[in-house]
């Protein structure tokens, strides 16, 4: 609790009220620095804030005895040692006071006795009213929202069973209602008053937290952001517009409803998810953008399920409206590649000037499929790369607005992740203004079957966020609301929620029966009078407008429609590039010409392979003490260097120093990524004997370099994957990773993957070049551990394995530019710093599946010489056989196709068996776009070899059902390919450190078995 310190200077003296209410508050005596200061009785009552003595006309005798009594309590009469002991105990006023044995004679104590009886009752009776008020002012401010007329129906099915704002229920009657009370500091419903008449003080009360809006804010454990939003709401008059502000209001309100009815008699059997029943969220969002606008933000970058979508694209971004009634002709036809989507998934951007605040705003609007709240953490990742690359260290020129569905905000736990994000120091977006469309219903499902909790937005009271609850079939309400929440965010820089109650007016869409599930909500909808119908009547009988004027405004927005419906008329073709959300203008030329598609070499110069090397093999911050097995780890890296190779650690740390020299900012992130989940990679080394000091050597490679950004995430897969691929879309020159502390834990992120990245080109013509880091092996670690599902992003691939693609001139470079993602298992370093580099400098963006070794990281043959990584040396698609095999193809018996780990297990069993000139064992490092052209050549030149696929996963798992249709295809089906490996499984590995290396044995006997298959091409 706030300490309030107070020198006690001498005060005038106290009237009997005053005393009264002095000895209502007491307080603790604190001596500081010879001074005589006063703290709060924080056990008094919960409920109550102290307040300061106050100043009298009487004597100051009461004062002094009590100051007199907490120095020495022998000090004053024992009824007042009595009395001051009790109420400090917590004991309520009216029975703290007891009798005192007498302390002198006994008439002159019977006296004291009769005197002191006589006048307490009326003190007592005045503390407990006194504190019974505040109970009460502070009950309005806790739980008013809880009788607050929220629902335009009047059907709300949220009960309280609570009545606590009733004077009964504190003790009080109706005879005190005249009666004049001091209001506490924590209430500003006095204005310029001290103190009000009990009846006022409900009426005011009633008027702040029991009308149009209900306000969540008591569980805020910070007192200036209360007292804040207190004096917001409960300032006499304080939500008055002016007749300019009305007539803009209307205005809106007239192009929100005005474009859904102009949609529906267009065309009335089409799916558009309108806005009927939450009209007001067009001007709740215009306001919020105004305030925002005149506070210094200059980009908003929103996120929204599909009820109202083609709504805030028309009124709030000002997409052209002849563009989206385009999207309504089924005979136009997309010129741009791609599968397209539906127009109430796509995105917008555009830049434009506010009329408020006279200032350009950029506006974009991201692309959602229908998993409704996924869109949440792309927004925030967007919105957290603009600042960044703007250096908006404050949020104060870039800000996020998150729409939600009730149903939705209450049911998916990405909510929640996104939440927990929100004040992370490497995911913070310094405050984002969540709007919820409260529709008091989930598709068909009630509330009451919907969520546990009474409010679909009590999810949000775990960072503390305010809570705003406003009927919005009251513009005026939705508006202020709208405008505190925008000046929250601008002034705090944490979350804040707009709860908007409203209907739908529709089914779940136009096409639906809503009747079938919720009847006597529908007759009530069917009675509800339209909200601009009402706000038009309310603010034409206060004579802001009159009827004709009002008339001739809907007139010019419906012709304002029509116009724009005849130009749709006229377009020929739809282009989805109308829609993107994330354009990056300046990357697809190349000092104004188009870019080629050429890829130059990724290798760089031995100096710098050599400078970064150091840099990683060191501490490059002066007096910083790391740990000893760091020092082992540094020492190691420094004799690689020497000795010209590195492992796998060391061939990260030349990919992203060498990108960071150039001036590309890498970002990488994920669970435990500093160091890394097998303790390779310390990125982030912590100072032994200073708390929290680190250090990061990849930020100290060149002065003018590119900042590094490597952050540990929270426990969270689908959330931060959505954040990352979101800090992606903002700029297409940046290394952004993200890294599964296992593979198999992106399976709780499927959602962003397959809705997202798979699909986000074909879908919503979004290039993204995020990096997916999945550790992958079988190492008899158990299922959870083993598998990144290979088998699954294989088969979202969009390349055909039953044609053999037309060879042209960079083959490679065209072939990556037309897949959907790239899909590789690398099993050198040398090859991972290659492909980390050609995404940079590759001329197109495609995400990018790496399956990451575990064994590898410290094998000590999986080491590259620095001469894989000097200038024109490229990524290896497959890397060939260079063994004695080679040297004789013709006697070459069996060729090995595989990938990644398993490479080095058939290597070692074929030189035990001394194979090495019989069996050929080649690495497909790039399985997606697969090589055919390579592999053809691999196949070509050992003509008279059975040819086999090779893996440790089960043979229902893995790479097999990719590989083996695309190898016939290169062969012209005329040579079959065996298989080796796991038999089918459910489960992606067994249990059994035993059972494994038996599995791995038996796979291996079957590949080098050159007499006889166990297995089935």
């Amino acid at each position: 609790m706030h300490r309030l310190r107070t020198t006690v200077a001498r005060l005038r003296p106290l009237t009997a009220s005053q005393t009264a209410q002095s000895i209502m508050q007491p307080r603790l005596l604190v001596i500081e620095r010879g001074k005589r200061t006063f703290q709060p009785v924080r056990h008094l009552s919960t409920s109550v804030t102290a307040e300061p003595f106050l100043n009298g006309t009487s004597s100051n005798y009461l004062e002094e005895m009590y100051c007199a009594w907490l120095e020495d309590p022998k000090s004053v009469h024992k009824s007042w040692d009595i009395f001051f002991r009790n109420a400090n105990t917590g004991v309520p006023p009216g029975a703290a006071y007891q009798s005192p044995p007498s302390l002198s004679g006994p008439s002159q104590g019977l006296a004291t006795a009769k005197a002191l009886v006589g006048a307490q009752p009326n003190i007592e009776k005045m503390v407990a009213d006194h504190l019974a008020v505040q109970s009460l002012i502070r009950a309005y401010q806790v739980r008013g929202h809880h009788v607050a007329k929220l629902d335009p129906l009047n059907i709300s099915c949220v009960n309280f069973d609570d009545a606590p704002c009733t004077i009964g229920f504190y003790g009080l009657t109706e005879s005190d209602l005249d009666k004049v009370f001091r209001l506490p500091r924590t209430t500003f419903i006095g204005g310029n008053e001290s103190a009000l008449p009990l009846r006022e003080i409900i009426c005011r009360l009633e008027m702040a937290y029991c009308q149009h809006i209900g306000v969540e804010f008591m569980f805020i454990n910070d007192m200036e952001q209360c007292q804040w939003i207190r004096k917001k709401f409960e300032t006499p008059g304080i939500m008055q517009f002016s007749q300019e502000e009305k007539r803009t209001l209307l205005a809106r309100m007239i192009r929100s409803t005005r474009f859904e009815e102009f949609l529906q008699k267009k065309w009335s059997s089409e799916k558009r998810f309108g806005l009927e029943g939450c009209e007001s969220l067009i001007p709740a969002l215009k306001t919020i953008i105004d305030i925002s606008s005149k506070s210094g933000v200059e980009s908003v970058i929103m996120g929204m399920p599909h009820r109202g979508r083609l709504n805030v694209l028309a009124n709030v971004i000002r997409k052209e409206l002849e563009q989206i009634f385009c999207q309504f002709d089924s005979k136009l036809e997309a010129a741009d590649e791609g599968s397209g989507d539906v127009k109430y998934h796509l995105g917008m951007y555009h830049k434009w000037i506010n009329r408020v605040s006279d200032r350009h705003i950029t506006m974009s609007l991201m692309a959602n499929p229908s998993h409704l709240e996924a869109v949440d953490p792309v927004v925030q990742g967007k919105t957290k790369a603009e600042q960044f690359y703007c250096g908006d260290t404050e949020g104060k020129r870039v800000m996020s607005i998150l729409l939600h569905g009730d149903a939705a905000f209450a049911g998916q736990g990405i909510v929640y992740e996104t939440f927990h994000l929100s004040d992370l120091p490497s995911y913070t977006t310094h405050g984002t203004i969540h709007v919820v469309v409260n529709n008091q219903i989930g598709f068909t499902t009630d509330p009451r079957m919907a969520r546990s909790s009474p409010y679909p937005t009590d999810v949000a009271r775990v960072v503390n966020a305010p809570i705003f609850h406003v009927n919005a079939d009251d513009p005026e309400a939705v508006m202020y609301v709208c405008k505190v929440a925008a000046e929250w965010r601008n002034t705090f820089h944490k979350d804040v929620v707009v709860d908007l109650v409203c209907y739908r007016r529709n089914g779940h869409n136009e096409m639906d029966e809503p009747m079938f599930t919720q009847p006597l909500m529908y007759k009530q909808i069917k009675k509800q009078k339209g909200v601009l119908k009402m706000f038009a009547e309310k603010v034409i009988a206060e004579g802001v407008i009159t009827l004709q004027e009002y008339e001739e405004a809907v007139a010019r927005y419906d012709t304002i429609c029509e116009d724009a419906y005849a130009r749709s008329k006229d377009e020929k073709i739809l282009h989805t590039k109308h829609w993107l959300d994330s354009p990056w203008p300046d990357f697809f030329t190349l000092e104004g010409q188009p870019k080629t598609m050429s890829c130059p070499s990724t290798g760089i110069s031995e100096e710098h392979l050599c400078h970064i090397g150091n840099i990683a093999a060191s501490v490059p911050v002066k007096d910083f003490t790391i740990h000893a097995g760091l020092s082992r780890i540094l020492k190691g890296r420094a004799n690689m260097v020497s000795q010209r190779v590195c492992d796998w650690a060391l061939g990260e740390y030349m990919a992203f120093g060498s990108l960071l020299k150039d001036g590309t900012h890498v970002r990488l992130s994920g669970q435990d990524v500093e160091r890394g989940t097998f303790s390779h990679r310390h990125h982030v080394l912590h100072d032994q004997n200073i708390d929290k000091r680190i250090c990061i050597p990849m930020n100290h490679i060149s002065p003018d370099q590119a900042p590094y950004t490597v952050c540990n995430s929270s426990l969270s897969e689908y959330g931060v994957l959505g954040f990352e691929l979101g800090f992606a879309m903002a700029s297409p020159n940046a290394l952004v990773l993200w890294e599964a502390q296992f593979g198999d834990f992106h399976n709780t992120a499927q959602c962003i993957i397959d809705q997202f990245i798979s699909s986000g080109q074909a879908k919503w013509v979004r290039l993204n070049g995020i990096v997916l880091l999945l550790p992958h092996g079988m190492e008899g670690m158990g299922p959870e551990h083993s598998s990144a599902r290979p088998e699954r992003f294989l088969q979202m691939c969009n390349d055909d394995r039953d044609i053999f693609p037309k060879l042209q001139e960079d083959f490679e470079v065209h072939q990556l530019y037309e897949c959907n993602w790239i899909v590789v298992n690398c099993s050198s370093p040398s090859n991972y710093f290659h492909v980390l580099r050609r995404q940079i400098l590759q001329p197109f963006r495609k995400p990018l599946i790496v399956f990451t070794p575990k064994s590898l990281l410290r094998h000590p043959e999986a080491k590259s010489s620095f001469d894989d990584m000097l200038p024109g040396t490229h990524f290896k698609r497959i890397i060939p056989d260079d063994g004695p095999a080679a040297a004789g193809p013709e006697k070459v018996k069996r060729v090995i196709f595989c990938t990644g780990k398993i490479y080095y297990e058939l290597a070692r069993e074929r030189k035990n068996r001394e194979l090495d000139d019989t069996v050929a064992v080649i690495r497909i490092e790039q399985l997606s776009p697969f090589p055919f052209d390579l592999v053809k050549a691999e196949t070509d030149r050992y003509p008279n070899a059975d040819l086999m696929w090779c893996q440790e996963e089960h043979k229902n798992q893995g790479y097999y059902d990719y590989i083996k249709p695309r190898i016939r295809t290169t062969t012209n089906h005329t040579r079959p390919v065996w298989y080796a490996g796991r038999e089918p499984a459910a489960a992606p590995a067994t249990g059994n450190k035993q059972t494994h290396l038996l599995e791995l044995q038996r796979f291996l006997d079957t590949a080098f078995d050159l007499e006889a298959f166990s297995g089935k091409a």
